[in-house]
């Protein structure tokens, strides 16, 4: 292992983060579960920063995956591609968005820049509205938007960006009020920001930010925003990469808790979707993914292979009622852990839903992030058996657990417990 991150260190850049003080080389994996090089078992609590959305080494995947790749693995948009439109044909269904279209990428990121790219084509304006503390991937215009400072390395940007409340419920300016006044203070800031600027092409939001802890807004609050950028036109765009699949357990999408005033024009995905497989998309209204006028391809978005997962993953997640699952099992995960919160005065926070779960650290007596103490109960969740995340953005330290929207009772139980001793030995 040692040899293995010496030679990481000698070819890979320096800011390619890895997690543990000795990184981890995960070789394989079965249903919630992952070895490392060295035969260690461990229960899988972040799936691949919420990729593998449905269990390691599923059967169906796996196989549809091995046929398909005995016929052909690839020929690129510039031919009909079968699984690519059976797939889109089930994605255009499930987006609640009227008259969709799908375009296939390989990542979250690249499906925020296409998203970008038609937004601002749309509205011929490349001013972009963005929520404070989100996240949206690694490209030059996906950082450039990215409210988020440790994840934003560069100020330079294609677009101009303009930052509003409302992502991150329990600090900020408004933390203290209701969420009815929460919801009204966050409006009327929206309302006072576009009286100063000409009218922006749209809003980008994570229903659930995920790189900034697992921090969401009151429900409704994006029905609100809806209202107003619909007076003059302004767009929305749903970053569905992290919350999308059923993984907020009582929604099939995060923007249907904010669904009041309508789907989002443009909805974005990834992650889950291929279950391990590089799959990322767009969908939107026809007449904005048509607005281009020229021609375009994505040599490797919507390949055979990467659909036949997709079509697969799909289908046993709807077919196993994976959704429920994540509501029923998380619901439970989310309490066990409120109970453990309760006892501890490090714990400032345990927020999320489904299998969507986020832990804040705190300085105990302070308000102060403590991402010292994340990190060690990081390494301590480890020595216990069991993979969980970290984020958060401006003071804000959060541990994340999100798991396959598999897991079992007996499991969630399990990894309550290990991460029980793992906060306990930080505070």
């Amino acid at each position: 292992m040692n040899d293995l991150f010496a030679r990481h260190r000698q070819v890979l850049p320096d800011w390619l983060a890895l997690y543990y003080d000795e990184p981890l080389e995960i070789t394989h994996g079965e249903g919630r579960h992952v070895w490392d090089a060295n035969g260690n078992r461990y229960l899988d609590f972040f799936g691949g920063i919420l990729t593998t959305m449905t269990a390691h080494a599923l059967p169906e995947v796996t196989k549809a995956v091995s046929e398909q790749a005995g016929r052909i693995i690839h020929s690129s948009t510039l031919y009909l591609n079968r699984p690519m439109v059976e797939l889109a044909e089930r994605i255009a269904q499930l987006s609640g968005i009227p008259d969709a279209r799908v375009f296939f990428t390989t990542s979250g990121t690249e499906a925020n820049d296409t998203a970008l790219l038609l937004a601002t084509t749309y509205r011929r304006t490349n001013t972009i509205l963005a929520m404070r503390n989100s996240y949206h991937g690694r490209s030059f215009s996906s950082v450039g938007i990215t409210g988020n400072k440790g994840w934003s390395p560069t100020s330079l940007s294609p677009l101009q960006t303009l930052y509003v409340h409302g992502g991150v419920r329990t600090r900020g300016p408004f933390a203290e009020l209701n969420d009815r006044d929460f919801i009204a203070a966050c409006v009327a800031d929206l309302r006072d920001l576009l009286g100063h600027t000409r009218a922006p092409a749209a809003l980008i939001a994570e229903p659930i930010q995920g790189v900034g802890g697992f921090t969401s807004p009151p429900d409704g609050l994006y029905a609100a925003f809806r209202k107003v950028l619909q007076e003059q036109g302004i767009l929305w765009i749903a970053d569905e990469v992290q919350t999308g699949w059923g993984r907020t357990g009582e929604h099939f999408w995060g923007w249907q808790a904010h669904g009041q005033s309508g789907p989002p024009d443009i909805l974005t995905f990834a992650k889950g979707i291929g279950n391990g497989m590089s799959i990322g998309g767009v969908v939107a209204r026809s007449e904005i993914m048509n607005c281009l006028d020229s021609n375009s391809i994505s040599t490797f978005g919507g390949t055979q292979i990467t659909m036949a997962a997709g079509l697969a993953n799909l289908s046993y997640l709807l077919e196993h009622d994976l959704q429920g699952n994540a509501r029923r099992v998380g619901g439970l995960l989310i309490e066990r852990l409120r109970a453990v919160a309760a006892q501890l005065p490090g714990v400032r926070e345990v927020r999320g839903r489904g299998l969507m779960l986020g832990v804040e650290l705190v300085k105990p007596g302070t308000d102060e992030a403590d991402p010292k103490s994340a990190a060690a109960v990081l390494e301590a969740a480890r020595e216990g058996g069991l993979l969980i995340g970290k984020g958060g953005g401006h003071n804000t330290s959060a541990l994340r657990i999100a798991p396959p929207l598999s897991l079992t009772v007996a499991e969630a139980e399990e990894g309550a417990a290990i991460l029980e001793q793992a906060l306990r030995s930080a505070y």
